[in-house]
């Protein structure tokens, strides 16, 4: 393959990714057998652009204003009310969790092949409102590189997110190259029901896993059945898997990106409703993480279609 990771620039990080997989791949002390090679990523913020809201709650504010238009009186029920006024202070009182139940609820009642269509029509046709381009063109091209990079030496990649799987799954493999049997999310209940001798599985308005904090090393450990050797995240949310990742014997990586670049992205941490830094960022070094930081470590950001287009400046009280 031609020279890796082209969009990270020199330094620290790039050596420390490099030299990690060269250990691990090459026979010696450190060398990990193929299928052992586990590596998970975080979605929201560490593969695409999540501010100022995450895109599936964008999606679901788009689904509920359709909802409005048959029942109107969702328009002044809370917590409806807050998402259709771009009423920020309200939407973090209901914290991470209540966001997405909400966003997960007004798709309730819908198949799941309907709901992975819907959401792919979304994102064809949907704009981020600051940078006017899709979502889907606002992933980061350096992670789109390691992506290819592990691939090339054999590593399993995984996504272990907060947002739906189901809605990852609309995107992941065309996006990242990751196929829908690897992608770790939240969940709703489902039933299955037989609609004329045919089934389908609908989902439910209930919450059946929030894929958050220590519920994704508890998913990981179900549902890959390895301890990964690399894992990359950008929120405290991520913390317990990168931790989990570094608990391991042998050499080990954990990333965490720092959003610190408020021309071509968003500079942010603490004060992001959605997607805090505050502890994996003040004790990286004490818990062994490399961080990353977006205005040092990568060269570009987004794919150079979209760091062509113009910008807007997004207004911190709303989205």
């Amino acid at each position: 393959m031609t020279e890796p990771l082209l969009s990270w620039r020199a330094g620290a990080i790039r050596k420390a990714i490099l030299g990690f997989v060269e250990a691990v791949t090459t026979r010696g002390p450190h060398f990990v057998p193929p299928a052992e090679r586990i590596a998970v990523f975080d979605n929201d913020g560490t593969l695409w652009c999540e501010q100022p809201v995450q895109a599936q709650v964008a999606f679901a504010q788009a689904r509920l204003k359709h909802l409005v238009r048959t029942n109107p009186g969702l328009a002044d029920r809370a917590p409806y009310k807050a998402f259709l006024s771009h009423d920020l202070t309200a939407i973090k009182a209901l914290g991470k969790r209540g966001v997405f139940e909400v966003a997960f609820a007004v798709h309730a009642g819908m198949t799941v092949d309907n709901f992975i269509r819907s959401a792919k029509d979304w994102l064809a046709e949907a704009r981020h409102p600051r940078f006017d381009r899709a979502y889907t063109d606002l992933v980061y091209q350096p992670q789109l590189e390691l992506l290819d990079y592990l691939r090339a030496h054999e590593f399993e990649i995984w996504i272990v997110s907060g947002g739906g799987s189901d809605f990852i799954r609309a995107f992941a493999e065309t996006s990242y190259g990751i196929p829908p049997e690897r992608v770790i999310g939240s969940t709703v209940r489902t039933q299955v029901l037989d609609t004329n001798g045919h089934l389908d599985l609908f989902k439910l308005p209930h919450l059946e896993s929030f894929d958050d904090r220590e519920v994704k090393t508890e998913t990981i450990g179900r549902t890959i059945g390895r301890r990964p050797i690399l894992a990359f995240g950008n929120s405290d949310g991520d913390l317990s898997m990168l931790r989990y990742t570094l608990s391991g014997p042998g050499k080990r990586l954990a990333l965490l990106l720092h959003h610190d670049d408020a021309d071509r992205e968003v500079a942010y941490d603490r004060d992001f409703v959605l997607s805090p830094l505050a502890e994996a960022l003040d004790h990286a070094e004490l818990f062994g993480l490399k961080r990353v930081s977006m205005s040092r470590d990568w060269a570009t950001v987004f794919p150079a279609v979209s760091e062509a287009a113009p910008v807007k400046r997004i207004r911190r009280r709303g989205f």
